[in-house]
């Protein structure tokens, strides 16, 4: 695995706020070069669904080339990782199987791995079965939605048992690092769960922490690989979101480790513009920036051009000028 010297060598960020509590986390891209995280700068994670169903642009690339081209397109926009879901986890959306599930991303993660793209391929899944098919195609990052799935059968078909603890550590000891959501319930039951007694975001860490712990325990390596989600709009109002949000910096000292924030086209926008999610572009762009000026590791979001010249402006802005 070669260290890509534009990314491995960047200069500290002259602002305290984006100070790493942790030691860079290596993440191997498609290319084989490799994306440093250390709090020099955030990283944008560009968004591919697969799904007919996705609250903001399900339908659009659930055309196998058509899905490809739109990777190619994202990471030329200069997304350095690749999220690929083909399962809504909006509230009411319908559950799929791992078969359905896999059926939809078969087609598209064979290939992109033969595309070599200079960017990190995650895979946006609840399921531990399409987590191992997708490492034989060169994905490294797992993003687990509903992370606690891994242990109860809950959210799955009733013929799935849960992973034991010999398999939870060999599949989680595959990636690169696991990105660890906060939810609460399933994506039918979530909207019910939004009672958070005492500080909100002390409640959130606790949460994820549990959750944290009972990952490392069947993985003890997987302590230095994990990145935290707040899960802004999983069970969470959309005042709940945003104040989770203005508490990015908190969330990254407290838990020391990087995080990412979600909050592209949300609802939580939708509450406080009015706006339809095909048009909360500003919103979301202006929320990516204000997590990054937070210290947020990684942004998750649809748009990724509009993104990337916010953080740039952001960032210049931040540090009194350009970047030398």
């Amino acid at each position: 695995m070669t260290a890509d010297p534009c990314l491995a060598n960047r200069e500290p960020a002259s602002s305290s706020v984006l100070a790493a509590p942790f030691a860079p986390l290596l993440l191997q891209r498609s290319d084989g070069q490799v994306l440093v995280l250390d709090g020099s700068q955030t990283a944008i994670m560009a968004v591919l669904n697969l799904t007919p169903d996705s609250f903001s642009d399900g339908g659009k690339h659930n055309e196998p080339l058509r899905a490809l081209q739109k990777a190619e397109q994202l990471v030329s926009d200069g997304a350095a990782l690749l999220d690929v879901g083909a399962e809504s986890t909006r509230p009411g959306a319908r559950l799929l199987s791992v078969e359905e599930e896999w059926q939809r991303l078969c087609p598209v993660v064979t290939e992109l791995a033969r595309l070599s793209l200079p960017a990190v391929l995650s895979v946006d899944t609840r399921h531990a079965e399409i987590a191992r098919r997708v490492l034989d195609h060169g994905f490294r990052l797992l993003n687990l939605a509903f992370p606690q799935h891994l242990f109860s059968s809950e959210l799955d078909d009733p013929s799935a048992a849960a992973l034991g603890r010999t398999q939870r550590q060999e599949l989680l000891s595959g990636f690169d690092a696991v990105v660890v959501m906060h939810s609460r319930g399933t994506p039918d039951t979530m909207r019910e769960l939004t009672d958070y007694e005492g500080d909100l975001c002390q409640t959130v860490e606790s949460e994820l922490s549990l959750t944290a712990r009972m990952l490392t325990d069947d993985c003890h390596s997987l302590s230095e690989r994990i990145v935290y989600d707040p899960g802004l709009g999983f069970a969470k109002t959309a005042t709940q979101s945003l104040t989770l949000l203005s508490q990015t910096g908190r969330l990254r000292r407290s838990l020391r480790r990087p995080i990412l924030i979600g909050a592209s086209r949300k609802s939580m926008w939708g509450a406080l513009t009015g706006r339809p999610a095909s048009d909360r572009l500003i919103p979301s762009v202006m929320g990516a920036a204000f997590a990054a000026s937070l210290g947020a590791d990684i942004v998750r979001v649809h748009d990724v051009t509009e993104t990337q010249q916010a953080l740039l402006v952001a960032r210049a802005l931040s540090d009194g000028g350009p970047p030398s």
